[in-house]
């Protein structure tokens, strides 16, 4: 069993709680400063607390904190080198944290899906123990990345979900205007886009083959798909993830100012 602590239980820290429950490889203490935040998980850890310096005595200490307050709570965190110091900060660098723990340091970007075990989370660290691996592979897939693509990976995977989440509203929308049950629409929609990500990370084909092995000649997907390819969908999507990443950019340039 790997002894994590997670220091901040909002959306993502609790997620990540909810995936290391689910898994069940791992003992898991809650910090937080806001007693809702600690009873929301108090079933899902062996402890919960206020006090960061009882988070302090664990294999790996995950940061899960809003970027502005990450310094703070690093200030008040005593970690020895033999421990790892997991980062989720949006923007906020490794140097910028190692310059403030002795802990080894690892930067991830993860997404609110570690609570069901369907996480993406890119890595970026000098050492990334295998502990670490573990404890990211019991929540999801994750791929380690140079620090130089975190501004990147986070508008892919962090901001990726809301992205998806849009489409598939869509989706329904178009759903229930062509007759179906709101409920009905959303349960489709939803479940074909799990089912299409799957496909996609077990299949040895690249996207573009996956989408000619669903369009049939002169069949219903063509139809649709030649609607989008002639649309203005695919810069869109690219625009949407190009100002998250810079958003990104701009939260680690404000931090490194101070």
């Amino acid at each position: 069993m790997v002894q994590t602590s997670v220091i901040g239980c909002g959306n993502m820290g609790s997620a990540l709680i909810k995936g290391l429950h689910r898994a069940g490889n791992h003992t898991v203490t809650a910090c937080d400063l806001d007693p809702d935040a600690l009873e929301s998980v108090a079933d899902y850890c062996e402890r919960t607390t206020s006090d960061v310096s009882e988070a302090a005595d664990a294999d790996v200490v995950v940061v899960a904190v809003k970027p502005d307050i990450v310094g703070a709570v690093l200030s008040d965190l005593e970690l020895s080198p033999d421990q790892t110091l997991l980062s989720i900060a949006a923007g906020v660098s490794t140097d910028y944290v190692e310059a403030r723990t002795d802990a080894n340091v690892v930067r991830i970007m993860p997404n609110l899906a570690a609570e069901t075990g369907d996480m993406a989370a890119a890595v970026t660290g000098d050492d990334v123990p295998d502990e670490v691996r573990e404890l990211l592979a019991d929540v999801g897939e994750f791929a380690e990345i140079d620090e130089a693509q975190m501004d990147i990976a986070t508008a892919v995977n962090g901001s990726g979900p809301a992205f998806v989440f849009y489409l598939i509203q869509a989706m329904t929308e178009a759903g229930v205007e062509g007759g179906l049950e709101e409920a009905d629409a959303e349960t489709l929609a939803a479940q074909t886009f799990k089912g299409a990500a799957e496909t996609v990370l077990r299949s040895d084909e690249d996207i573009e083959d996956l989408i000619d092995a669903v369009c049939s000649p002169n069949g219903t997907t063509i139809e649709g798909m030649e609607v989008l390819w002639d649309s203005d969908v695919q810069e869109n999507v690219a625009a949407a993830v190009t100002a998250a990443e810079e958003r990104s950019a701009e939260l680690a340039s404000g931090l490194n100012d101070e």
